[in-house]
């Protein structure tokens, strides 16, 4: 009887690609940051999702070094790395939310400008910002310059600026805002072509429940925590049933009376009531007969988006931003 064959150990998984450990920082006398912690995986699109004042900005100014945190680490492939380390910011591509290209270069002068910048060879560099530019689009204009770019083009060109250095990383800080929807397709397409063929890792921070839907997995962050870090469409399942969305002159009252009435959950949230419920097209009608003509100015039923498993996680809609 011949003997088994000795089993091989299984081999040990791979550490994230990104992590922060307890992460915090106080500015004054507010918390910013309180003890937050995730991590990203090699080639993952990895989102940060929260309303304007919940930290994100904060974060992101840690990770790419413009300052640092009253406590907590940041690991890099499972290594300790001190922040604001010159490798990690090497490892970084980084595309911030206020436009940063120089719009009297030209497109080609603004990468080759770059790759200089992270110390790439200058013949390495000019061969990478031509192949560069024909993959965002814009090899026709590479010698015109910035300031004749539409929005979109110039959020392409920024891209391919960020990745000029070949890096593990990329870091976006709202990458469409201000776009329209053309330019966010556009966007997104060149990302996603970024990941696909350069390997790289992807962490943003947004605001848009559209963008966050581009994401492999999203971390829903409300003031200085994480509070949920999940795939979309398991944020999305935290919403039961449909989601009837009220315009009415008095939205307050007229949740608490919606409430009351029908013993359904009902919320006053950005001017609008909002209903979750099974079914929701059984209540309409309801709703429109148990009030006078004239109480509402439209009634909508959806399936529910990331803004509305935001605020059924939250508390608090997307658009409420967060006071200093």
């Amino acid at each position: 009887m011949t003997a088994a064959a000795p089993r091989r150990p299984p081999a040990p998984a791979a550490p994230p690609r990104l992590a922060a450990r307890a992460l915090a920082f106080r500015y004054r006398e507010r918390e910013v940051l309180r003890g937050l912690s995730f991590e990203v995986g090699a080639g993952e699109i990895f989102g940060v999702l929260g309303p304007n004042g919940a930290g994100k900005s904060t974060l992101f100014s840690i990770l790419t070094g413009l300052r640092a945190p009253d406590a907590g680490e940041l690991l890099l492939d499972g290594a300790p790395v001190p922040f604001g380390d010159r490798a990690l910011r090497a490892r970084l591509g980084v595309v911030f939310q206020e436009p940063s290209l120089d719009a009297k270069l030209t497109c080609e002068e603004n990468l080759v400008l770059g790759a200089a910048l992270f110390a790439v060879p200058r013949a390495e560099g000019r061969a990478r910002a031509r192949a560069l530019l024909e993959r965002a689009g814009l090899a026709a204009r590479a010698r015109e310059p910035v300031s004749r770019l539409s929005g979109g083009m110039r959020r392409r060109l920024e891209l391919a600026r960020a990745v000029i250095h070949r890096p593990a990383i990329l870091v976006l800080d709202e990458p469409t805002s201000g776009l329209d929807a053309a330019a966010f397709r556009a966007t997104w397409e060149a990302i996603q072509a970024l990941r696909r063929e350069e390997g790289l890792t992807v962490l943003l921070n947004t605001h848009r429940p559209d963008e966050a839907e581009q994401c492999d997995r999203l971390a829903v962050m409300a003031e200085g925590r994480i509070v949920a870090c999940e795939p979309p469409e398991a944020l999305r399942s935290r919403v039961a049933g449909d989601v009837l969305q009220i315009e009415a002159a008095d939205p307050e009252p007229l949740a608490r009376e919606i409430a009351l009435r029908f013993q359904v959950p009902a919320r006053a949230v950005d001017g609008a009531v909002v209903v979750e419920r099974e079914q929701g097209h059984v209540l309409v009608p309801r709703l429109v007969e148990a009030f006078p003509p004239g109480r509402f100015r439209s009634v909508s039923v959806r399936r529910p988006t990331l803004a509305d498993a935001f605020l059924e996680i939250t508390g608090r809609g997307l658009d409420a931003e967060v006071a200093p």
